[in-house]
């Protein structure tokens, strides 16, 4: 081998180094811009999970209030039917 071909060699492979380099560029590129895009959808995911505890706390709240406005009713209701019923006999 003689040291055109060698040199010819080199420049190969430096073309090839140099076309590698640029593909793990892109490469680092596109992971970038991926984790980016994760975080940001995280974020939102986030974010609507919050409003969505808040509406079931909401929710929640309300149907205890709900239940704890008939037992009481039941209780008066009870109550009601006891004094009758002790009246009559």
């Amino acid at each position: 081998m003689n040291a055109e071909q060698m040199e010819e060699i080199k420049r190969h492979f430096g073309v090839v180094a140099e076309a590698l380099r640029s593909d793990i560029r892109h490469i680092a590129e596109g992971h970038a811009t991926i984790r980016h895009e994760l975080q940001e959808h995280r974020e939102e995911i986030r974010d609507e999970f919050k409003e969505m505890r808040a509406l079931l706390r909401l929710s929640f709240s309300q149907l205890d209030q709900r239940v704890h406005t008939l037992e009481t009713d039941i209780s008066a209701l009870k109550a009601r039917m006891d004094r009758l019923e002790s009246s009559r006999a």
